[in-house]
């Protein structure tokens, strides 16, 4: 689970690197989110001339969380990470960047997400 504040390390090649979390959109005063949930967040560092500048207000979906999630098979699945892909806009559900690093949870194709899941290395 994600909560205000969190720093999010980027799993994309949007030129981000990390993210803190500001908030969960059309939720109201939802403060939390889980695998597969789309976040808005401020770019905290940043690669000189990459996609996106530090400070700017962007959506992004989260794709590994530390904290263990239960599926309903009885499984769970925790990741060593918490980390996110930058989203396009808030209603596109592509990502800004065109690879995506690391291993992701099944859960976000079945979000909805199916090009982040086709660009990942893994899915788990």
């Amino acid at each position: 689970m994600i909560q205000l504040r969190t720093v999010l390390t980027v799993a994309d090649n949007s030129g981000a690197k990390k993210v803190g979390m500001i908030g969960v959109p059309g939720k109201g005063n939802k403060k939390l989110a889980t695998v597969g949930e789309v976040i808005n967040v401020n770019v905290k560092d940043a690669i000189p001339y990459g996609q996106v500048k530090k400070g700017e207000v962007l959506s992004a979906v989260v794709v590994r969380t530390k904290k263990e999630k239960r599926r309903k098979d009885g499984s769970y699945i925790r990741f060593d990470d918490n980390a996110c892909v930058i989203l396009m806009s808030k209603e596109v559900k592509d990502p800004k960047g065109t690879r995506v690093f690391g291993p992701i949870a099944k859960e976000v194709k079945d979000f909805g997400f199916n090009k982040i899941a086709s660009l990942a290395e893994e899915v788990y």
